[in-house]
Formats: structure tokens, C-alpha cells, sequence
């Protein structure tokens, strides 16, 4: 069977790239090995609650989602942009003084370093977030703990507070990830507040899914190869005048040797029903808690998801995420989890239920320096690659890169995308 356009992989870069090539009138067909769209935003619905596949939070900001989605639909459920970090001199909050006055005096106080060495973080965040992206492009890349360190953040803070925020979004706890990465990452927390969709992440792919022409996406459909103008698949062969492989990186790799793939960055996440009076976590803040103490614990955030989002679990009860890096199923992990939240959220977590763990390998590509933002699309000889990876490792940069494939195919075939 011919079609226009074969997208392997209905992650949110395939399924971006679905709708950008639809939009311009060609026959598309997405070919997903899994039972659903998705591919790492995924939500499991198990006996009321909402699991995403690993903790994962959407930025409204993201430019690129503000074009492609319907956020009202999504009925997003914010967090509070700010950080609660334990120290070895007990918790301090941090957030914009106008959303949380309560906190000022934790921002005042010297756990976390000087008022002044807060000040110049937060002028590097303000100061990236006003940059064109040219400007950002073009400073010389170097590790973030360089870059932060350079620009006057004091130790203190960088170790009580910043590195143990950043680590749990770059999934790696030496900041040598890109200053170019960590400047994007700035940028969308200064614009905009974290959130999930009140259905789960899932919601995102499932949105841009449902925008294309029905039998489109072909679920539990496996490509066992590419090639020009052909995808061998578990059900037969397909023609098509372009390919594009929008599938995780390893996958990729084995579709398509000799292509080049960055290093991933695994991470672990369990979920857990807590027994413990809501109002006690957090004082009942859906904010994100982390450990900034000299010897910290295995757990790199945690977060009462249900204080942003009462749908995430049914009948009232209230539902905690921790994740931790690497990859780990024993049960002995866990009781250390468990006894981690207990430091700090300052609880008794002993009668904490695990409802979910879930180990993801490769949950982000490595971003590290020299960093270039926008790598090729166009393999040559009909085939295409989209997905994170050849962007930036965020929902932003998955939605861009099959937005960048689709158009690189668009004039492949030699359709104007001027409109």
C-alpha cells in the first residue's frame, strides 16, 4: 500500500508531525508499535488514580504548544513556581514573594545562601527569559554549574537549592548539562507555571491525535525496518514518497545504523496513596520538594500531585510522586524512598501505599556541550527523523523537531509551506 508520508512512532514528535503534513493535504499513516499514542506521555488509570509514566509537568509557555494545542481543553492544573528544599538546618520555601508572602522570610534567611546571591539567580533567570534566542545561541556553551557560578550564584545556593531543582529536570545530578538547555529551561519556568492536564498527561498525545482524519495512527503496528520509500512492518509492507522514524532514540538507532544518538538519562518514580492528613504536606502547596541537604537521600523531587490536581486520584485520597535517578525495581528501594519522604516532608510515611513504580530507560537525552540546538531532520534518500533528541529534551522540543520533519518533507515533495 503508497501513502504520501510514513511516520513510525506516535509519540508527540510523530504525532506533530502527523498534523503539520494533514494540514497541508497529505496522506498520512502513523504506525505505533504500542497499544496507545504517546510514547514516554503516557497515563495509566489504575483503580481511580492517574500514573503518568514518570513525573512529567507542561509548561503553557512552551511557544510551540501554545500553537499546536488546545490548552483550555486540557484544563491544566498549575503548580506553585517555587521549590521547598530541606537543608541540614531544617526545610526552607522559596517562591515568588507575590504568589506565597508567607514564605518571604525563608527567602531572608542565610540556609540557602545571601539575599544577594538569591537576587543574582534570579536576575540571570529574568535576563535569559528577556533574551532573544540568538542571544541565548550565542554564548559560549559550558556546563550550568559553570554558567550559574559565573554569573555570581554562590555555592550555598547552588547546592541547597539549584542543583537539587535541576537535577530532577536534566535527570543527572552533576549540572553538566548544556548552558544552553538550562537557559531554555529558565526561560519557560519565568514565562509561564508548570502543570498537568487535570485527565493526565496522556491528554496531550490524545489531543493531537484526535486532530487527525480517523485511521490515521495504526496502533500495535511494529516497524521492523526502513528504507527509502519503504517500512517493512509486522503486517506487511508500505510505500511512501518520504519516511519519517519519530520514535525513542535506541529504536531509531536499530532502524537506522550508523545514526548517532545521545547518551540517555534514566530515571525511576513510584507513586504513593498517602495516609497522612493533606494539609500536613506541604501545607497543602502543590509545590515541589527536594533535598538539599550535604548528604542527600536517593530521591531527586517529589510532589503531593493531588494538591494541583484533585483528579489524579478518586475519593478524596492524596496521591505523592518521588522519583530518584536510575533504574530500580527492588523492595528495598522503595523502603528507602518511603523513609526519604518521611525526612522531607516531615511525616510519618510508614503507612504510605506504593500504587506504582515505574523504571524509564532513556527518559531524556543527554544535553551536554558543546549543545546545538537544531540538529538535521533530513537523513537524505526520503527519510526523515523527528523526536527530542534533534531539539531539546522537553514537550517543546519534541513538538518543534516533528513540526521541523514535516516541513523538511513538505519540500522533499516539493510543497510550498509559505501560507
Amino acid at each position: 500500500m503508497a501513502h504520501d508520508v510514513v511516520v513510525v512512532g506516535a509519540g508527540l514528535a510523530g504525532l506533530a508531525a502527523a498534523r503539520e503534513l494533514v494540514r497541508h493535504g497529505r496522506d498520512v499513516v502513523v504506525l505505533e508499535a504500542g497499544g496507545m499514542v504517546g510514547g514516554r506521555v503516557r497515563t495509566d488509570r489504575v483503580d481511580g488514580l492517574l500514573l503518568d509514566h514518570g513525573f512529567q509537568l507542561h509548561n503553557p509557555a512552551y511557544p510551540e504548544a501554545m500553537r499546536v494545542l488546545d490548552q483550555a481543553a486540557l484544563d491544566l492544573k498549575c503548580f506553585t513556581p517555587g521549590v521547598i528544599t530541606l537543608t541540614d538546618r531544617g526545610p526552607s520555601r522559596l517562591a515568588d514573594p507575590r504568589r506565597r508572602p508567607a514564605w518571604v522570610p525563608d527567602a531572608l534567611s542565610a540556609r540557602t545562601g545571601s539575599l544577594p546571591a538569591k537576587l543574582r539567580f534570579a536576575r540571570y533567570a529574568v535576563e535569559t527569559a528577556l533574551s532573544s534566542r540568538t542571544t541565548r545561541e550565542s554564548r559560549t556553551d559550558m556546563p550550568a554549574d559553570v554558567a550559574l557560578l559565573s554569573a555570581g550564584v554562590s555555592p550555598t545556593l547552588l547546592e541547597t537549592v539549584v542543583r537539587p531543582f535541576l537535577q530532577g529536570v536534566f535527570l543527572e545530578s552533576g549540572l553538566q548539562t548544556s548552558r544552553r538547555f538550562m537557559d531554555l529551561v529558565l526561560t519557560s519556568f519565568v514565562r509561564g507555571v508548570p502543570a498537568v492536564p487535570a485527565n493526565g498527561m496522556q491528554a496531550i498525545p490524545e489531543q493531537l491525535a484526535s486532530g487527525l482524519p480517523a485511521g490515521t495512527v495504526r496502533l500495535g503496528v511494529r516497524a521492523d525496518s526502513v528504507s527509502s520509500g519503504c517500512v517493512r512492518t509486522s503486517e506487511g509492507e508500505l510505500r511512501a514518497k518520504a519516511v519519517i522514524v519519530a520514535t525513542d532514540p535506541r529504536t531509531a538507532a536499530d532502524l537506522m545504523p550508523g545514526l548517532a544518538i545521545p547518551a540517555g538519562r534514566d530515571v525511576t518514580t513510584w507513586y504513593f496513596v498517602a495516609d497522612t492528613p493533606p494539609m500536613l504536606l506541604t501545607d497543602g502547596a502543590p509545590v515541589l520538594v527536594v533535598d538539599g541537604r550535604s548528604a542527600p537521600g536517593p530521591v531527586i523531587n517529589t510532589v503531593v500531585l493531588t494538591h494541583a490536581a484533585p483528579t489524579y486520584a478518586s475519593r478524596g485520597r492524596t496521591l505523592v510522586s518521588a522519583s530518584a535517578l536510575g533504574l530500580h525495581d527492588s523492595s528495598a528501594m522503595t523502603a528507602l524512598v518511603r523513609t526519604t519522604l518521611a525526612q522531607l516532608y516531615g511525616v510519618d510515611t510508614r503507612g504510605w501505599e506504593a500504587v506504582g513504580i515505574y523504571a524509564i530507560p532513556y527518559a531524556l537525552p543527554a544535553m551536554v556541550p558543546p549543545l546545538t540546538i537544531r540538529q538535521g531532520v533530513d537523513l537524505g534518500d526520503g527519510l526523515f527523523i523527528a523526536g527530542d533528541h534533534r531539539d531539546t529534551a522537553s514537550i517543546q522540543g519534541a513538538l518543534v523537531s516533528g513540526r521541523r520533519a514535516a516541513g523538511a518533507v513538505l519540500a522533499h515533495v516539493g510543497v510550498s509551506t509559505s501560507a
